[in-house]
Protein backbone atom coordinates (compact mmCIF):
# COMPACT_ATOMS: atom_id res chain seq x y z
CA UNK A 1 0.00 0.00 0.00
CA UNK A 2 1.55 3.38 -1.19
CA UNK A 3 0.78 5.98 1.18
CA UNK A 4 0.19 9.88 -0.21
CA UNK A 5 3.04 12.05 1.07
CA UNK A 6 4.02 15.38 0.54
CA UNK A 7 6.42 18.58 1.44
CA UNK A 8 5.33 21.02 3.95
CA UNK A 9 7.49 23.47 4.68
CA UNK A 10 10.30 21.36 3.93
CA UNK A 11 9.47 18.62 6.00
CA UNK A 12 8.36 15.14 4.16
CA UNK A 13 4.84 14.42 5.42
CA UNK A 14 2.63 11.41 4.61
CA UNK A 15 -1.27 11.32 4.86
CA UNK A 16 -2.67 8.16 6.84
CA UNK A 17 -5.83 7.24 5.95
CA UNK A 18 -8.17 6.39 8.50
CA UNK A 19 -11.89 4.73 7.17
CA UNK A 20 -14.57 4.12 9.90
CA UNK A 21 -12.98 6.74 11.85
CA UNK A 22 -15.54 8.93 12.86
CA UNK A 23 -13.48 12.35 14.40
CA UNK A 24 -11.50 12.70 11.17
CA UNK A 25 -11.15 10.67 8.07
CA UNK A 26 -7.09 10.94 7.77
CA UNK A 27 -3.89 12.53 9.42
CA UNK A 28 -0.60 13.18 8.84
CA UNK A 29 2.40 12.43 10.30
CA UNK A 30 5.75 13.60 9.51
CA UNK A 31 9.13 11.71 9.27
CA UNK A 32 11.82 11.82 12.28
CA UNK A 33 15.08 11.75 10.30
CA UNK A 34 15.48 14.02 6.80
CA UNK A 35 18.03 11.07 5.79
CA UNK A 36 16.79 7.63 4.08
CA UNK A 37 20.14 5.96 5.10
CA UNK A 38 20.24 2.10 5.97
CA UNK A 39 19.00 2.76 9.78
CA UNK A 40 16.32 5.53 9.28
CA UNK A 41 13.38 4.65 7.03
CA UNK A 42 9.74 4.96 5.97
CA UNK A 43 8.20 1.67 5.92
CA UNK A 44 4.61 1.17 5.36
CA UNK A 45 3.63 -2.12 7.48
CA UNK A 46 0.89 -4.14 8.59
CA UNK A 47 -0.47 -3.00 12.06
CA UNK A 48 -1.76 -5.45 13.67
CA UNK A 49 1.42 -7.63 13.00
CA UNK A 50 3.80 -5.07 14.05
CA UNK A 51 2.19 -4.38 17.20
CA UNK A 52 2.21 -8.37 17.76
CA UNK A 53 6.46 -7.72 17.61
CA UNK A 54 5.70 -5.11 19.59
CA UNK A 55 3.89 -7.23 22.29
CA UNK A 56 7.11 -9.20 22.45
CA UNK A 57 9.18 -6.22 23.77
CA UNK A 58 10.58 -7.32 27.42
CA UNK A 59 12.85 -4.65 27.27
CA UNK A 60 10.61 -1.14 27.30
CA UNK A 61 6.96 -0.37 28.54
CA UNK A 62 4.39 -1.96 26.54
CA UNK A 63 0.96 -0.15 25.96
CA UNK A 64 -2.17 -2.20 26.32
CA UNK A 65 -5.15 -2.11 23.66
CA UNK A 66 -7.00 1.45 23.48
CA UNK A 67 -9.96 0.10 25.37
CA UNK A 68 -7.77 -0.04 28.54
CA UNK A 69 -6.36 3.18 28.61
CA UNK A 70 -6.78 5.48 31.39
CA UNK A 71 -10.33 7.74 30.91
CA UNK A 72 -9.23 10.80 28.89
CA UNK A 73 -5.85 9.14 27.21
CA UNK A 74 -7.30 8.16 23.72
CA UNK A 75 -9.35 11.60 23.56
CA UNK A 76 -5.88 13.65 24.07
CA UNK A 77 -4.13 11.46 21.45
CA UNK A 78 -6.99 12.11 18.83
CA UNK A 79 -6.45 15.54 19.49
CA UNK A 80 -3.25 14.93 18.92
CA UNK A 81 -3.10 13.48 15.76
CA UNK A 82 -5.72 15.96 14.62
CA UNK A 83 -5.17 16.98 10.89
CA UNK A 84 -6.44 20.17 11.88
CA UNK A 85 -3.54 20.70 14.59
CA UNK A 86 -0.78 22.70 13.72
CA UNK A 87 1.81 21.02 14.82
CA UNK A 88 2.54 17.96 12.60
CA UNK A 89 3.17 14.49 14.85
CA UNK A 90 6.27 12.40 13.92
CA UNK A 91 5.61 8.95 12.56
CA UNK A 92 6.63 6.24 15.41
CA UNK A 93 10.01 5.34 15.67
CA UNK A 94 11.15 1.79 15.89
CA UNK A 95 13.59 -0.76 16.16
CA UNK A 96 13.78 -4.11 15.30
CA UNK A 97 15.44 -7.50 16.16
CA UNK A 98 14.61 -11.31 16.36
CA UNK A 99 15.12 -13.44 19.47
CA UNK A 100 14.72 -17.08 19.75
CA UNK A 101 11.77 -18.08 21.42
CA UNK A 102 11.12 -20.26 24.64
CA UNK A 103 10.71 -23.58 25.32
CA UNK A 104 7.94 -24.46 28.41
CA UNK A 105 10.41 -24.86 30.70
CA UNK A 106 12.27 -21.00 29.60
CA UNK A 107 15.31 -22.70 28.19
CA UNK A 108 15.61 -20.61 24.62
CA UNK A 109 14.61 -22.57 21.61
CA UNK A 110 16.13 -22.88 18.06
CA UNK A 111 13.07 -20.87 16.55
CA UNK A 112 13.44 -17.00 16.42
CA UNK A 113 10.53 -14.52 16.51
CA UNK A 114 10.51 -10.63 15.38
CA UNK A 115 10.60 -8.25 18.48
CA UNK A 116 9.64 -4.46 17.71
CA UNK A 117 10.48 -1.61 20.06
CA UNK A 118 8.94 1.62 20.15
CA UNK A 119 11.78 4.22 20.95
CA UNK A 120 8.61 6.91 20.46
CA UNK A 121 5.11 6.74 19.02
CA UNK A 122 3.88 3.92 21.03
CA UNK A 123 0.21 5.37 21.57
CA UNK A 124 0.03 6.97 18.12
CA UNK A 125 0.81 3.71 16.90
CA UNK A 126 -1.51 1.66 19.21
CA UNK A 127 -4.11 4.75 18.68
CA UNK A 128 -4.48 4.35 15.17
CA UNK A 129 -4.50 0.29 15.15
CA UNK A 130 -7.57 1.48 16.78
CA UNK A 131 -9.05 4.04 14.79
Amino acid sequence: MALAHSQQNGVEVWIVQLPGHTPYAYTHLKRVFSCDDTRHRVVTIDLTKLLACADRDTTDYVLPSVLYWPPGKAAGIREFLDPEQDRIPDMPYITFRETRTRTLLGIPGLSKVGVASFRNGQHRARYLAYA
